[in-house]
Protein backbone atom coordinates (compact mmCIF):
# COMPACT_ATOMS: atom_id res chain seq x y z
CA UNK A 1 0.00 0.00 0.00
CA UNK A 2 1.34 3.31 -0.92
CA UNK A 3 2.42 6.38 1.20
CA UNK A 4 1.50 9.41 1.45
CA UNK A 5 2.67 12.32 2.33
CA UNK A 6 0.06 15.22 2.59
CA UNK A 7 0.19 19.27 3.64
CA UNK A 8 -3.13 20.79 4.77
CA UNK A 9 -4.60 23.45 7.18
CA UNK A 10 -6.87 23.48 10.23
CA UNK A 11 -9.72 26.20 10.38
CA UNK A 12 -7.62 28.39 12.50
CA UNK A 13 -5.00 28.95 9.93
CA UNK A 14 -2.33 26.64 11.38
CA UNK A 15 -0.41 24.49 8.75
CA UNK A 16 -0.08 21.03 9.19
CA UNK A 17 2.09 18.18 8.03
CA UNK A 18 1.85 14.10 8.09
CA UNK A 19 1.63 10.87 6.56
CA UNK A 20 -0.77 8.07 5.33
CA UNK A 21 -1.07 4.61 4.27
CA UNK A 22 -3.82 4.68 1.91
CA UNK A 23 -4.51 2.68 -1.43
CA UNK A 24 -4.86 6.18 -3.72
CA UNK A 25 -4.59 9.68 -3.75
CA UNK A 26 -8.54 10.15 -3.36
CA UNK A 27 -8.88 7.61 -0.45
CA UNK A 28 -5.73 10.57 0.98
CA UNK A 29 -7.93 13.17 0.16
CA UNK A 30 -11.45 11.95 2.37
CA UNK A 31 -9.22 11.01 5.14
CA UNK A 32 -7.69 14.44 5.48
CA UNK A 33 -11.42 15.92 5.32
CA UNK A 34 -12.44 13.38 8.15
CA UNK A 35 -9.64 15.12 10.16
CA UNK A 36 -11.33 18.28 9.31
CA UNK A 37 -8.24 19.76 7.10
CA UNK A 38 -8.09 21.82 4.27
CA UNK A 39 -5.39 19.81 1.88
CA UNK A 40 -2.83 22.10 0.44
CA UNK A 41 -0.32 19.51 -0.83
CA UNK A 42 -0.69 15.30 -1.10
CA UNK A 43 1.97 13.52 -2.74
CA UNK A 44 2.78 9.85 -3.05
CA UNK A 45 6.30 9.03 -1.16
CA UNK A 46 8.98 8.38 -3.14
CA UNK A 47 6.87 9.13 -6.87
CA UNK A 48 8.76 11.04 -9.18
CA UNK A 49 8.15 14.65 -9.99
CA UNK A 50 4.55 14.65 -12.09
CA UNK A 51 3.26 17.40 -13.86
CA UNK A 52 0.76 19.56 -11.97
CA UNK A 53 -2.51 17.41 -12.48
CA UNK A 54 -5.22 19.62 -14.65
CA UNK A 55 -7.33 21.25 -11.83
CA UNK A 56 -10.94 20.51 -12.51
CA UNK A 57 -12.19 24.28 -13.35
CA UNK A 58 -9.52 23.21 -16.34
CA UNK A 59 -11.79 19.90 -17.09
CA UNK A 60 -15.07 21.28 -17.48
CA UNK A 61 -16.94 20.99 -20.42
CA UNK A 62 -17.47 23.73 -22.48
CA UNK A 63 -21.38 24.67 -21.13
CA UNK A 64 -19.69 25.33 -17.73
CA UNK A 65 -16.13 27.51 -19.00
CA UNK A 66 -17.20 28.77 -22.62
CA UNK A 67 -20.89 29.27 -22.29
CA UNK A 68 -21.75 32.27 -20.44
CA UNK A 69 -24.01 31.33 -17.02
CA UNK A 70 -27.16 32.92 -16.27
CA UNK A 71 -25.99 35.85 -13.30
CA UNK A 72 -28.21 34.74 -10.61
CA UNK A 73 -30.31 37.11 -8.18
CA UNK A 74 -29.34 38.75 -5.36
CA UNK A 75 -31.60 36.95 -3.97
CA UNK A 76 -30.48 33.65 -4.86
CA UNK A 77 -27.07 34.61 -3.54
CA UNK A 78 -28.16 35.48 -0.38
CA UNK A 79 -29.72 32.08 0.51
CA UNK A 80 -26.58 30.35 -0.79
CA UNK A 81 -24.23 32.41 2.06
CA UNK A 82 -26.87 32.12 3.98
CA UNK A 83 -27.25 28.07 4.12
CA UNK A 84 -23.56 27.18 3.31
CA UNK A 85 -22.79 29.58 6.33
CA UNK A 86 -25.93 27.40 8.41
CA UNK A 87 -23.58 24.15 7.03
CA UNK A 88 -19.99 25.36 8.76
CA UNK A 89 -21.65 26.32 11.76
CA UNK A 90 -23.61 22.86 12.71
CA UNK A 91 -20.01 21.48 12.57
CA UNK A 92 -19.36 20.57 9.12
CA UNK A 93 -16.58 20.91 7.55
CA UNK A 94 -16.65 23.25 3.77
CA UNK A 95 -16.06 19.97 1.72
CA UNK A 96 -18.94 18.51 3.53
CA UNK A 97 -21.16 21.24 3.68
CA UNK A 98 -20.71 21.82 -0.19
CA UNK A 99 -21.19 17.93 -0.92
CA UNK A 100 -24.72 18.89 1.28
CA UNK A 101 -26.07 22.03 -1.05
CA UNK A 102 -25.92 20.06 -3.97
CA UNK A 103 -28.80 18.04 -2.89
CA UNK A 104 -30.47 21.61 -2.38
CA UNK A 105 -32.54 23.53 -5.00
CA UNK A 106 -30.75 26.81 -4.70
CA UNK A 107 -31.92 28.54 -7.61
CA UNK A 108 -29.69 30.71 -8.90
CA UNK A 109 -26.36 28.96 -8.21
CA UNK A 110 -26.23 25.65 -10.87
CA UNK A 111 -25.83 22.46 -8.92
CA UNK A 112 -22.81 21.45 -11.26
CA UNK A 113 -21.01 24.61 -10.44
CA UNK A 114 -21.29 23.48 -6.76
CA UNK A 115 -20.08 19.96 -7.25
CA UNK A 116 -16.78 21.51 -9.26
CA UNK A 117 -16.79 23.74 -6.24
CA UNK A 118 -15.83 20.53 -3.99
CA UNK A 119 -14.26 18.99 -5.62
CA UNK A 120 -11.76 21.67 -6.53
CA UNK A 121 -11.90 21.70 -2.70
CA UNK A 122 -11.59 18.43 -2.18
CA UNK A 123 -8.39 18.79 -4.19
CA UNK A 124 -6.74 21.11 -1.86
CA UNK A 125 -7.78 24.35 -3.98
CA UNK A 126 -9.28 27.24 -2.02
CA UNK A 127 -13.09 27.59 -2.17
CA UNK A 128 -12.40 31.55 -3.08
CA UNK A 129 -9.75 30.48 -6.31
CA UNK A 130 -12.54 27.98 -7.12
CA UNK A 131 -15.33 30.27 -6.94
CA UNK A 132 -13.06 32.86 -9.02
CA UNK A 133 -13.36 30.68 -12.01
CA UNK A 134 -17.21 31.66 -12.74
CA UNK A 135 -17.20 35.10 -12.64
CA UNK A 136 -20.49 34.96 -14.33
CA UNK A 137 -22.23 33.70 -10.66
CA UNK A 138 -19.52 35.13 -7.85
CA UNK A 139 -18.70 38.64 -8.16
CA UNK A 140 -15.10 39.92 -7.64
CA UNK A 141 -16.56 41.00 -4.34
CA UNK A 142 -17.86 37.52 -3.22
CA UNK A 143 -14.38 35.95 -3.98
CA UNK A 144 -12.78 39.23 -2.42
CA UNK A 145 -15.02 38.62 0.78
CA UNK A 146 -14.56 35.12 1.17
CA UNK A 147 -10.86 34.96 0.38
CA UNK A 148 -10.36 37.50 3.23
CA UNK A 149 -12.25 35.04 5.53
CA UNK A 150 -10.21 32.11 4.50
CA UNK A 151 -7.40 34.09 5.62
CA UNK A 152 -8.86 35.29 8.90
CA UNK A 153 -10.27 31.85 9.77
CA UNK A 154 -13.53 33.49 10.16
CA UNK A 155 -15.37 31.97 6.87
CA UNK A 156 -19.07 31.21 8.68
CA UNK A 157 -19.11 35.00 9.66
CA UNK A 158 -17.81 36.24 6.29
CA UNK A 159 -21.17 33.91 4.96
CA UNK A 160 -23.34 35.80 6.38
CA UNK A 161 -22.28 39.59 6.12
CA UNK A 162 -22.04 38.20 2.68
CA UNK A 163 -26.06 37.25 2.75
CA UNK A 164 -26.95 40.10 4.63
CA UNK A 165 -25.36 42.22 1.74
CA UNK A 166 -27.00 40.76 -1.31
CA UNK A 167 -30.42 40.46 0.78
CA UNK A 168 -30.26 44.09 1.55
CA UNK A 169 -29.31 44.57 -2.07
CA UNK A 170 -32.75 42.36 -3.34
CA UNK A 171 -34.75 44.46 -0.68
CA UNK A 172 -33.87 47.86 -2.15
CA UNK A 173 -34.20 46.57 -5.73
CA UNK A 174 -37.42 45.53 -4.69
CA UNK A 175 -38.63 48.50 -3.26
CA UNK A 176 -37.43 50.37 -6.12
CA UNK A 177 -39.32 47.83 -8.86
CA UNK A 178 -42.30 47.87 -6.80
CA UNK A 179 -42.69 51.42 -6.69
CA UNK A 180 -42.34 51.50 -10.54
CA UNK A 181 -45.08 48.78 -11.53
CA UNK A 182 -47.95 50.74 -10.53
CA UNK A 183 -47.47 53.75 -12.19
CA UNK A 184 -46.04 52.09 -15.26
CA UNK A 185 -49.38 49.59 -15.25
CA UNK A 186 -51.58 52.71 -15.00
CA UNK A 187 -50.01 54.53 -17.86
CA UNK A 188 -50.08 51.52 -20.14
CA UNK A 189 -53.52 51.21 -19.70
CA UNK A 190 -53.96 55.22 -20.16
CA UNK A 191 -52.18 54.58 -23.58
CA UNK A 192 -53.71 52.01 -24.74
CA UNK A 193 -56.95 53.34 -24.02
CA UNK A 194 -56.11 56.37 -25.93
CA UNK A 195 -54.62 54.47 -29.25
CA UNK A 196 -57.89 52.71 -29.18
CA UNK A 197 -59.73 55.13 -29.23
CA UNK A 198 -58.25 57.20 -31.85
CA UNK A 199 -57.52 54.46 -34.34
CA UNK A 200 -60.76 51.95 -34.37
CA UNK A 201 -63.50 54.59 -31.71
CA UNK A 202 -63.12 57.76 -33.64
CA UNK A 203 -63.62 56.64 -37.22
CA UNK A 204 -66.85 54.86 -36.07
CA UNK A 205 -68.03 58.11 -34.65
CA UNK A 206 -67.27 60.11 -37.57
CA UNK A 207 -69.21 58.07 -39.83
CA UNK A 208 -72.00 58.25 -37.12
CA UNK A 209 -71.93 62.04 -37.38
CA UNK A 210 -72.05 61.97 -41.31
CA UNK A 211 -74.97 60.03 -40.50
CA UNK A 212 -76.51 62.39 -38.31
CA UNK A 213 -75.97 65.66 -40.17
CA UNK A 214 -77.98 63.94 -43.46
CA UNK A 215 -77.05 65.46 -46.82
CA UNK A 216 -75.73 68.88 -45.09
CA UNK A 217 -73.25 67.38 -43.02
CA UNK A 218 -70.03 68.97 -44.57
CA UNK A 219 -71.54 72.54 -43.43
CA UNK A 220 -71.23 71.66 -39.94
CA UNK A 221 -68.98 73.69 -38.29
CA UNK A 222 -67.14 70.74 -36.12
CA UNK A 223 -66.47 72.15 -32.51
CA UNK A 224 -62.19 72.85 -32.19
CA UNK A 225 -61.85 69.38 -29.83
CA UNK A 226 -63.85 67.53 -32.14
CA UNK A 227 -61.40 68.76 -34.99
CA UNK A 228 -58.43 68.61 -33.50
CA UNK A 229 -59.70 64.83 -32.35
CA UNK A 230 -60.53 63.71 -36.02
CA UNK A 231 -57.26 65.00 -37.39
CA UNK A 232 -55.36 63.09 -35.09
CA UNK A 233 -57.03 60.08 -36.07
CA UNK A 234 -57.53 60.71 -39.77
CA UNK A 235 -53.39 60.88 -39.84
CA UNK A 236 -52.52 58.00 -37.79
CA UNK A 237 -54.89 55.41 -39.43
CA UNK A 238 -52.80 56.48 -42.71
CA UNK A 239 -50.26 53.67 -43.40
CA UNK A 240 -47.23 55.80 -45.04
CA UNK A 241 -47.69 57.44 -41.03
CA UNK A 242 -47.41 54.92 -39.20
CA UNK A 243 -44.47 53.46 -41.19
CA UNK A 244 -42.67 56.99 -41.28
CA UNK A 245 -43.33 56.50 -37.35
CA UNK A 246 -41.60 53.32 -37.01
CA UNK A 247 -39.12 53.64 -38.98
CA UNK A 248 -38.17 56.95 -37.12
CA UNK A 249 -38.85 55.15 -33.97
CA UNK A 250 -36.28 52.81 -34.86
CA UNK A 251 -34.03 54.88 -36.17
CA UNK A 252 -34.34 57.08 -32.98
CA UNK A 253 -33.36 53.96 -30.48
CA UNK A 254 -31.05 52.84 -32.35
CA UNK A 255 -29.01 56.34 -32.49
CA UNK A 256 -29.50 56.96 -28.84
CA UNK A 257 -28.48 53.44 -27.87
CA UNK A 258 -25.21 53.75 -29.99
CA UNK A 259 -24.59 56.99 -28.20
CA UNK A 260 -24.93 55.23 -24.88
CA UNK A 261 -22.26 52.49 -25.78
CA UNK A 262 -19.91 55.39 -25.65
CA UNK A 263 -18.34 56.35 -22.75
CA UNK A 264 -19.49 60.38 -23.13
CA UNK A 265 -22.92 59.29 -23.45
CA UNK A 266 -23.33 56.54 -20.65
CA UNK A 267 -21.66 59.65 -18.67
CA UNK A 268 -24.13 62.43 -19.60
CA UNK A 269 -27.31 60.07 -19.17
CA UNK A 270 -25.67 59.00 -15.47
CA UNK A 271 -24.90 62.97 -14.40
CA UNK A 272 -28.29 63.43 -15.72
CA UNK A 273 -29.84 60.85 -13.37
CA UNK A 274 -27.95 62.55 -10.31
CA UNK A 275 -28.91 66.18 -11.31
CA UNK A 276 -33.19 65.17 -12.58
CA UNK A 277 -35.02 67.57 -10.27
CA UNK A 278 -37.29 64.51 -9.56
CA UNK A 279 -35.38 61.53 -10.40
CA UNK A 280 -32.46 62.67 -8.23
CA UNK A 281 -34.30 62.61 -5.17
CA UNK A 282 -34.58 57.96 -6.30
CA UNK A 283 -31.13 57.40 -7.94
CA UNK A 284 -29.08 59.65 -5.41
CA UNK A 285 -29.84 57.96 -2.00
CA UNK A 286 -29.61 54.35 -4.33
CA UNK A 287 -26.52 54.99 -5.29
CA UNK A 288 -25.17 56.44 -2.34
CA UNK A 289 -26.27 53.26 -0.11
CA UNK A 290 -24.80 51.08 -2.45
CA UNK A 291 -21.48 52.78 -2.79
CA UNK A 292 -21.39 52.61 1.29
CA UNK A 293 -22.88 49.38 1.85
CA UNK A 294 -20.53 47.83 -0.44
CA UNK A 295 -17.03 49.31 0.65
CA UNK A 296 -18.41 48.87 4.27
CA UNK A 297 -18.68 45.12 3.68
CA UNK A 298 -15.53 44.61 1.74
CA UNK A 299 -13.50 46.36 4.89
CA UNK A 300 -15.27 45.22 7.68
CA UNK A 301 -14.63 41.80 6.23
CA UNK A 302 -10.77 42.08 6.03
CA UNK A 303 -10.12 43.17 1.91
CA UNK A 304 -7.49 45.86 1.95
CA UNK A 305 -8.78 49.27 1.25
CA UNK A 306 -7.39 49.87 -2.24
CA UNK A 307 -9.11 46.40 -3.36
CA UNK A 308 -11.96 47.65 -1.77
CA UNK A 309 -12.33 50.45 -3.84
CA UNK A 310 -11.62 48.88 -7.17
CA UNK A 311 -14.17 46.32 -6.48
CA UNK A 312 -16.75 49.08 -5.31
CA UNK A 313 -15.99 50.61 -8.82
CA UNK A 314 -16.59 47.54 -10.87
CA UNK A 315 -20.30 47.35 -8.71
CA UNK A 316 -21.38 50.76 -8.66
CA UNK A 317 -23.18 51.09 -12.19
CA UNK A 318 -22.98 55.12 -12.27
CA UNK A 319 -20.34 56.46 -14.58
CA UNK A 320 -19.87 60.01 -12.66
CA UNK A 321 -19.60 57.70 -9.26
CA UNK A 322 -16.98 55.49 -10.85
CA UNK A 323 -14.69 58.16 -11.55
CA UNK A 324 -14.50 59.38 -8.41
CA UNK A 325 -13.96 56.06 -6.44
CA UNK A 326 -11.54 55.91 -9.09
CA UNK A 327 -9.74 59.19 -8.33
CA UNK A 328 -10.48 58.35 -4.50
CA UNK A 329 -8.53 55.06 -5.03
CA UNK A 330 -5.34 57.07 -6.77
CA UNK A 331 -5.54 59.66 -3.36
CA UNK A 332 -5.50 56.75 -1.35
CA UNK A 333 -2.76 55.71 -3.26
CA UNK A 334 -1.18 58.69 -2.69
CA UNK A 335 -1.26 58.49 1.11
CA UNK A 336 -4.98 60.46 1.29
CA UNK A 337 -7.55 59.56 3.14
CA UNK A 338 -10.77 58.21 1.60
CA UNK A 339 -12.99 60.92 2.28
CA UNK A 340 -10.56 63.73 1.29
CA UNK A 341 -11.16 62.64 -2.98
CA UNK A 342 -14.15 61.69 -2.29
CA UNK A 343 -14.96 65.63 -0.93
CA UNK A 344 -13.38 66.68 -3.90
CA UNK A 345 -15.11 64.71 -6.79
CA UNK A 346 -17.28 67.17 -9.02
CA UNK A 347 -20.07 66.20 -11.49
CA UNK A 348 -18.10 67.93 -14.85
CA UNK A 349 -14.64 67.31 -13.09
CA UNK A 350 -14.10 70.77 -12.85
CA UNK A 351 -12.72 72.23 -9.34
CA UNK A 352 -15.80 74.63 -9.12
CA UNK A 353 -18.42 72.26 -10.38
CA UNK A 354 -21.00 70.85 -8.07
CA UNK A 355 -20.25 68.09 -5.75
CA UNK A 356 -20.98 64.41 -6.32
CA UNK A 357 -21.10 63.47 -2.89
CA UNK A 358 -23.13 65.27 -0.25
CA UNK A 359 -20.85 66.53 2.60
CA UNK A 360 -23.13 65.08 5.39
CA UNK A 361 -22.03 61.46 3.65
CA UNK A 362 -18.09 63.31 3.58
CA UNK A 363 -18.24 64.04 7.58
CA UNK A 364 -19.75 60.88 8.36
CA UNK A 365 -16.47 58.63 6.81
CA UNK A 366 -14.44 61.77 8.09
CA UNK A 367 -15.18 60.74 11.70
CA UNK A 368 -15.00 57.16 10.82
CA UNK A 369 -11.58 57.99 9.96
CA UNK A 370 -10.69 59.36 12.89
CA UNK A 371 -12.41 57.63 14.96
CA UNK A 372 -10.29 54.07 13.49
CA UNK A 373 -14.04 52.39 12.40
CA UNK A 374 -14.48 53.45 8.68
CA UNK A 375 -16.12 50.16 8.34
CA UNK A 376 -18.68 51.49 10.95
CA UNK A 377 -18.99 54.75 9.70
CA UNK A 378 -19.85 53.22 6.33
CA UNK A 379 -22.59 50.91 7.32
CA UNK A 380 -24.25 54.07 8.93
CA UNK A 381 -24.09 55.56 5.72
CA UNK A 382 -25.65 53.24 4.35
CA UNK A 383 -28.23 52.67 6.60
CA UNK A 384 -29.01 56.74 6.37
CA UNK A 385 -29.50 56.42 2.56
CA UNK A 386 -31.61 53.41 2.46
CA UNK A 387 -34.14 55.10 5.37
CA UNK A 388 -34.18 58.13 3.00
CA UNK A 389 -34.40 55.77 -0.29
CA UNK A 390 -37.45 53.99 1.35
CA UNK A 391 -39.17 57.33 2.87
CA UNK A 392 -38.78 58.64 -1.22
CA UNK A 393 -40.29 55.56 -2.36
CA UNK A 394 -42.80 55.73 -0.13
CA UNK A 395 -43.66 59.73 -0.60
CA UNK A 396 -43.48 58.98 -4.71
CA UNK A 397 -45.87 56.46 -4.76
CA UNK A 398 -48.25 57.68 -2.69
CA UNK A 399 -47.84 61.45 -4.97
CA UNK A 400 -48.06 59.66 -7.74
CA UNK A 401 -51.06 57.47 -8.18
CA UNK A 402 -53.46 60.73 -7.83
CA UNK A 403 -51.45 62.05 -10.15
CA UNK A 404 -51.55 59.96 -13.00
CA UNK A 405 -55.29 59.16 -11.93
CA UNK A 406 -55.99 63.08 -12.83
CA UNK A 407 -53.58 62.79 -16.22
CA UNK A 408 -55.22 59.88 -17.15
CA UNK A 409 -58.87 61.49 -16.47
CA UNK A 410 -58.24 64.77 -18.34
CA UNK A 411 -57.21 62.56 -21.68
CA UNK A 412 -60.30 60.58 -21.37
CA UNK A 413 -62.27 63.51 -20.46
CA UNK A 414 -61.13 65.74 -23.56
CA UNK A 415 -61.89 62.18 -25.82
CA UNK A 416 -65.05 62.11 -24.39
CA UNK A 417 -65.78 65.78 -24.80
CA UNK A 418 -64.70 65.90 -28.39
CA UNK A 419 -67.20 63.18 -28.90
CA UNK A 420 -70.22 64.76 -26.89
CA UNK A 421 -69.59 68.09 -28.36
CA UNK A 422 -69.91 67.06 -31.59
CA UNK A 423 -73.39 65.51 -30.82
CA UNK A 424 -74.90 68.46 -29.46
CA UNK A 425 -73.20 70.49 -32.69
CA UNK A 426 -75.19 68.13 -34.69
CA UNK A 427 -78.41 67.88 -32.72
CA UNK A 428 -78.61 71.25 -32.71
CA UNK A 429 -78.22 72.03 -36.49
CA UNK A 430 -80.94 69.57 -37.10
CA UNK A 431 -83.25 71.06 -35.25
CA UNK A 432 -82.72 74.45 -36.90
Amino acid sequence: MPEFTYKAKRASGEVVQGTLDVADRATALRHIDRLRLVPMAVDVVGAKPKAKPATIARTLPRVARGKKMKKPKLQDLANFSRQLANLIKSGMTLNAALGSMTSLEMGGVPTEVVKRLQEEVLEGKTLSSAMAAYPDIFSDMYVNMVRAGEQSGSMEPVLRRLADHYKRFAELRHKVTSAMIYPAFVMGVGVIMVLFFMFFMMPKFEEIFEGMAGPGGRAVEWPLATKIVMDISKTLVKPWVMITLAVLTMVTVVLVRRYMATDAGRRSWDAWLLRAPLLKGIVQPNLFGQFASTLGALLQNGVPVLTALRITQQVVPNMVLKEAIKATHDGVTDGKTIAQPLARATMDGKVDGKKVFPQLMIDMIHIGEQTGDVPGALNNVAETYENELSEKLRVMTTLIEPVLIVVIAVFVGFLLFSVLSAMFKITSSIGR
